[in-house]
């Protein structure tokens, strides 16, 4: 694969930069020159998909103030008992642990405001639009989230999201689009049940769960719904690089997860290293990352983001 035709995927929009799941994130990772823009997607009770990455509101939003009484017995706060107009109430902020600190303390203002939860349509808008304006071809990487809690939840995500996708023009296997789970019974569901052609990537933790996935049988049934996979980074260092050749061998892409500047790969002194090793050396397709600038610049060398520069040339 040339270098030309790896891809950058912006993990939840330009997160490392931004709040999460914001249009503000979203549209940064765009001028960024991401090719992809990643957005997890939950259900609302009124069954609107909404980009979120959790089942829950409580670690990425204010709803705990707002909504004091809406817990559920665990605690939690569930975006499948709010409505989306309720949703959009609330404020977004930078991630927290389930003790309220922040999981990346160096990063955006927590207590900033401004920022408020997409609507999937909002993100679907916002990239046609600025498609339209920047004659690129920025495509869109949603994941489903919880597939099983949702249709026990009479939510059913695979329904709503083809039908949103197929309304701004997502269709077929050459759609600048991929569908992405980590349950395989949803990527089966879509694919064989609901026949989509959309590209697929079969996610992969590194858990003893998901180790015989990246067995040459695993790989092997991935190849029979799924377009890629998409591991855990360090699923290719444990093999120094085997389970690439070995999903390239069934024409499976592979996007592994997550780089961050502020969370490196042991052994690497900045994230343009480690991305190179991956990129260059393990050969991979494509990486999700928070920061999508060093990852398009270390593959596209310029003085400034395309947007910018088609921006400035109208």
């Amino acid at each position: 694969m040339a270098d030309t035709d790896k891809i950058v995927i912006a993990h939840r929009g330009a997160s490392g930069y931004l709040p999460e799941h914001t249009l503000a994130g979203y549209a940064m990772a765009y001028a960024l020159g991401a090719d992809y823009i990643e957005p997890d997607l939950v259900s609302t009770r009124d069954g609107e998909l909404i980009c979120c990455h959790d089942i829950h509101l409580d670690r990425t939003t204010d709803v705990a103030m707002r909504y004091p009484g809406r817990a559920r017995g665990d605690g939690r706060w569930y975006a499948a008992d709010f409505t989306l107009a309720e949703v959009k109430t609330l404020q977004a902020r930078e991630r927290v642990d389930e003790h309220g600190a922040r999981v990346f303390p160096g990063r955006f203002d927590a207590n900033a405001h401004g920022f408020t939860v997409p609507a999937f349509t909002e993100l679907l808008d916002l990239i046609a639009a600025l498609n339209r304006q920047s004659g690129r071809r920025v495509g869109v990487y949603p994941e489903t989230k919880s597939p099983e809690f949702h249709g026990a939840e009479g939510l059913a995500l695979e329904p709503t999201l083809f039908a949103v996708l197929a309304e701004y023009g997502y269709t077929g296997p050459d759609a600048r689009v991929f569908l992405q789970s980590f349950s395989p019974t949803n990527l089966r569901l879509m694919r064989q049940e609901m026949s989509s052609e959309l590209p697929m990537i079969q996610l992969i933790g590194d858990t003893a769960l998901e180790a015989d996935w990246i067995t040459p049988a695993g790989l092997d049934a991935i190849a029979t719904y799924a377009n890629g996979i998409g591991p855990d980074k360090s699923l290719i260092v444990a093999g120094n690089g085997a389970l690439v050749h070995n999903a390239h061998e069934r024409g499976l892409l592979v996007h592994p997860y997550t780089f961050r500047a502020d969370q490196l790969g042991e052994g690497y002194p900045d994230l343009a290293a480690e991305l190179a090793a991956y990129y260059f050396d393990y050969g991979v397709d494509g990486v999700f990352t928070d920061f999508c600038d060093i990852a398009v610049q270390l593959l596209n060398p310029s003085p400034e983001p395309d947007m910018l520069s088609a921006a400035r040339a109208s």
